[in-house]
């Protein structure tokens, strides 16, 4: 019986169908990444694999013109990408308006209310006897006029007699002055009457664009500095004008001499301008209103100004739940040079702001009633990205010197009083002035009227550079105004609520009132219902990744990781190979510099069977190894592989013995 041995596997075991076909594939594929040898067959790998169908395209259509058509295709693609990504780009910092109507509640304004006419006449008119003769003058002399009645010098004895300390003197140092068509370098004195030299630029008044009617004669004055050296001609084509802001000029100098205490005592009390107060059904007086003194309306007095550290609401809408007074405005008291019309200025405001009555006042008539309806409405602005507008003030480089909140017209008012007290030395006062009423003292200051009427030139054609400084508020509150007359008092009861209204005032007044010299108010809310402006950020960044991604999948039906791939591929890989080859060219270069002149013997193989198994500097990559050349034909001397047939058993010998025969079973 014969033993046969298991027959051993063969060393190389037999590859199995699967294993093939990856092989094959691996082999016929192009390598992947940086282990491409050349930024064309990194391109054409990319262009097989990427997700991006026009890429692909590119590589495995057939002919010139369908590839070309391929390539026209994907290159507008990508344009029109970079288009839309830009315009979401830029307009991701916009904003959306959404405007809120909610009913409740709400708090009164602060209602500040001043006389047009600043002082008494009779408390001022002796210290404005010099100004008022040299005025009454210049008119006798170009209009020929005089006055028949003089008003009467009622009280002025008593105010000079109690007048303490150095009188206020009057300084003609701005003569006024007469112009003839032609002959601007001469002049007219109105004073002297004789003729004089002006020189300096001339800033017409007058309008450049509509000639009103033709005058061979025009009134101004000449401002110059300290050292006359610099001077500039006012001119204006109205004689009215042209006094009234002559004497104004004059007029300030005055009062800049008298403190502020005893201009206090020469304007209005609230006793004296209020007659009657009414609020929210509930009766008022005096003592609701807080005094705030203007430089050009004098006494001013302001309702519901957070006194007691609170605001005063309003429970129902309607002109008999606002603000109703009776004004006595006492049109004898006027200044017949200064002011030309007679009334009242109220301006509405919030408590923490400044009221600039001179700006944005609402002038109320004597012998009417004048009805002010309200709307309120809340504006909410976004800073910085979507707006330069500032949330408190304190990222303008301007200083607020008014000491209250923030606004684009405190920064400029602000700006504009700093200018002028570093140009033109005027800072002796410790309050607030606004521009057009900043005041100082010729005596001090002569240089000063001719430097502030320089400065506000600049200042209106933005030379001073303050418009581009200050930045609106972000929030801020705004009163919508409607304003509508009537007649008032009514003739059927003017007579016995004019005699009623003499005997409220008392010892306040000593004559009997008449309806010219009164003016009533009413400021209420027309309705409840609050309007809230809010801007609310357009996009954000979800919505911006959001329409980049609509965007790619539009146009090159690409996500995200396709970016990442194209990033990786074309910044990284590409780099890489570029790096590599400048690398090997670097090495090369080098070694043909480092060889010596004679030639070298060539080196001894490395490996001790396989010669083509040299030893190179570098490891040898994918793309290396799928090249290697076979192993040659010959064999090399070495030790030979073990014969395993030797030790195999056979099961049968070819030639049996005839004694070792097993018979045969039947």
């Amino acid at each position: 019986m014969g033993i046969s041995l298991p027959v051993p596997h063969s060393p190389i075991p037999a590859m199995a169908p699967g294993e093939k076909i990856k092989a094959k594939i691996k082999k016929n594929l192009p390598v992947t990444g940086p282990q491409a040898p050349t930024i064309k067959e990194l391109m054409r790998w990319y262009c097989l694999n990427t997700n991006t169908h026009g890429c692909r395209r590119i590589v495995v259509s057939r002919g010139r013109l369908r590839r070309l058509l391929w390539i026209l295709f994907t290159l507008t693609a990508v344009a029109l990408i970079f288009w839309q990504c830009a315009l979401l780009v830029i307009s991701f910092y916009t904003v959306s308006v959404s405007i809120k109507i909610h009913f409740q509640k709400l708090d009164f304004p602060a209602v500040t209310i001043c006389n047009i006419n600043p002082y008494k006449y009779s408390a001022v008119r002796d210290l404005l006897a010099d100004l008022e003769q040299e005025t009454r003058g210049a008119l006798k002399t170009l209009y020929g006029f005089s006055e028949i009645k003089s008003r009467k010098r009622r009280d002025a004895e008593s105010w000079s007699s109690v007048w303490e300390g150095t009188r206020p003197k009057f300084l003609n140092l701005v003569p006024l002055l007469a112009f003839k068509e032609g002959e601007m370098g001469k002049a007219r004195d109105f004073l002297t009457g004789r003729k004089r030299k002006v020189s300096g630029s001339i800033i017409r008044k007058e309008s450049d664009v509509m000639n009103v009617h033709e005058s061979k004669e025009v009134v101004g004055f000449q401002l110059c500095s300290n050292d006359t050296s610099n001077c500039a001609v006012y001119t204006f084509s109205s004689g009215v004008n042209a006094i009234q802001e002559w004497y104004k000029l004059h007029y300030m100098n005055i009062m800049a001499q008298v403190s502020l205490e005893k201009k206090i005592n020469m304007s209005y009390s609230a006793e004296e301008l209020l007659v009657t107060c009414f609020f929210d059904g509930v009766s008022c007086d005096a003592r609701n209103f807080t005094l705030f003194h203007h430089p050009m309306y004098g006494n001013c007095y302001t309702f519901n100004n957070r006194q007691n550290e609170t605001i005063l609401s309003t429970s129902m809408g309607g002109s008999e739940y606002g603000l109703q007074v009776i004004l006595h405005i006492n049109e004898e008291e006027y200044n017949p040079f200064l002011v030309s019309s007679t009334g009242a200025k109220v301006i509405i405001h919030r408590q923490d702001e400044y009221p600039f009555v001179e700006d944005v006042g609402t002038e109320i008539e004597t012998a009417m009633a004048t009805s002010i309806g309200m709307h309120l409405t809340e504006s909410f602005k976004l800073s910085e990205p979507y707006s330069q507008c500032t949330e408190d003030g304190s990222d303008v480089p301007v200083e607020n010197i008014y000491k209250a909140a923030y606004s684009l017209k405190i920064c400029l008012h602000s700006c504009f009083q700093t200018k002028m007290v570093e140009k033109c030395g005027c800072a002796q006062y410790s309050q607030p002035l606004p521009p057009a009423a900043n005041y100082c003292n010729y005596q001090q200051h002569p240089n000063w009227m001719y430097c502030y009427y320089q400065l506000h030139q600049a200042f209106v054609r933005e030379e001073l550079g303050c418009q581009s400084v200050c930045r609106e508020a972000c929030s801020f509150k705004e009163w919508t105004l409607t304003t509508s007359l009537a007649q008032w008092p009514s003739e059927v009861s003017e007579k016995w609520l004019l005699s009623v209204l003499t005997w409220d005032q008392g010892l306040q007044i000593k004559k009997k009132l008449n309806k010219t010299d009164l003016a009533k108010l009413l400021i209420f809310y027309k309705d409840l219902n609050q309007r809230s402006i809010m801007e609310n950020p357009a996009n954000s960044i979800e919505m911006l990744l959001s329409n980049f991604g609509g965007q790619l999948g539009l146009w090159m039906s690409c996500s995200i990781v396709c970016i990442i791939e194209i990033v990786e591929v074309f910044f990284i890989d590409s780099l890489s190979i570029i790096a590599r080859q400048q690398w090997q060219k670097a090495k090369q270069w080098w070694a043909q510099r480092q060889a010596p002149p004679c030639p070298e013997a060539p080196p001894s193989p490395q490996g001790q069977d396989n010669p083509v198994l040299d030893i190179d500097d570098d490891l040898p990559t994918f793309t290396s190894a799928l090249h290697l050349p076979p192993a040659p034909g010959t064999q090399v001397p070495g030790t030979p592989p073990p014969k395993y047939n030797t030790l195999r058993l056979e099961r049968a010998f070819s030639n049996q013995l005839t004694d070792t025969q097993v018979p045969a079973e039947f």
